[in-house]
């Protein structure tokens, strides 16, 4: 039986969503699995890692990991890793993840596949699927070492309702501070919004809303909702947007349940960014505009038009 180690999604002391993803997953295939858990005043997460699917769960818990460093976060899923005997070891796609999974790849010498959205199990050969060439064409691609180490795409897996696993913490050790490089602040985005990869719903702005004034209506949506709020890189470069709130190939890679494009063509390097939305809204006043081949629902219309009408038929909505 294959032996799966998630790396836990932290955030603000509570776990994320994709945490319960990836151990669905794990048990899907059959797997057995284990959880890592890192951070500071994280014991009170014991129960929900063992409530979301994980068999052990091995806890680093210690105010030298409050901040998120890639060295000492690396040398904690290696410690976990080995004393688990991991077959592969699976990050969500978040960016201490993409920081940390090469370097464990590294210290344990093995394959490391990045942005995937499928792993195959067949005998002991491992095998990932992932999107190349602006998601154009899937790639099957074989791993040629025992073992693995992967950042798994968002949204590439569902939660199994019911899923059970075994309460059975495992303390791992703090490792030494890294001094080749020294966390001394951690900036976020003042602005409050809802992060991208975390929201439910998803509403993104495009180069049809002109100028700032069309962005804030369009946030105004998006705030009615209570919304991630994203755009192309259109805005970006216009100056209109700041770049982390850019989806695509070049921003952030985003799977909500609801994603509503508004004034967006439909680039292939934003389609790369949100494609793997369960649902997909467009509005936008050319007919031919690419992202109608894409979305799940379409509006031919005027955005500085068809904005306000669903604000207004949300609130009836909610009244």
């Amino acid at each position: 039986m294959a032996k799966v180690l998630v790396i836990a999604d932290i955030k603000n002391g509570a776990l994320g969503s994709s945490t319960t993803e990836l151990l669905s997953k794990a048990k899907a295939i059959g797997a057995e699995t284990a959880v890592v858990a890192i951070g500071s005043g994280i014991d009170g997460l014991i129960p929900n890692l063992a409530g979301a699917g994980s068999d052990t769960q091995y806890v680093a818990d210690d105010d030298s990991l409050a901040m998120f460093s890639a060295g000492p976060f690396a040398a904690c899923v290696v410690d976990a890793a080995n004393q688990f005997g991991a077959d592969m070891v699976w990050f969500g796609f978040s960016e201490s993840g993409k920081a940390a999974a090469p370097r464990v790849a590294a210290q344990l010498d093995v394959a490391c596949a990045t942005d995937i959205t499928d792993v195959i199990l067949d005998g002991d050969q491992i095998a990932i699927v992932r999107p190349a060439i602006a998601n154009k064409v899937m790639q099957r691609v074989k791993i040629n070492t025992a073992k693995m180490v992967a950042v798994i795409r968002a949204g590439a897996f569902e939660a199994t309702e019911g899923i059970t696993g075994s309460e059975n913490v495992v303390k791992l050790t703090a490792p030494e501070a890294d001094l080749k490089a020294v966390i001394k602040e951690i900036l976020t985005d003042a602005s409050g919004d809802i992060d991208l990869a975390d929201a439910d719903i998803v509403v993104s702005v495009g180069r049809g809303a002109k100028n700032q004034e069309g962005v804030d209506m369009v946030k105004g949506l998006a705030d009615d909702l209570k919304a991630g709020f994203g755009s192309s890189r259109a805005m970006v470069d216009g100056g209109f947007m700041p770049h982390n709130k850019q989806v695509g190939q070049t921003g952030k890679i985003v799977a909500p349940t609801l994603y509503m494009a508004f004034g967006i063509s439909g680039a292939i390097q934003h389609i790369a960014g949100m494609s793997g939305a369960k649902v997909i809204l467009a509005v936008n006043k050319d007919p031919e505009a690419p992202i109608f081949n894409l979305a799940d629902y379409g509006i031919v219309g005027d955005l500085f038009e068809v904005v306000p009408i669903l604000r207004e038929e949300i609130k009836k909505v909610r009244a």
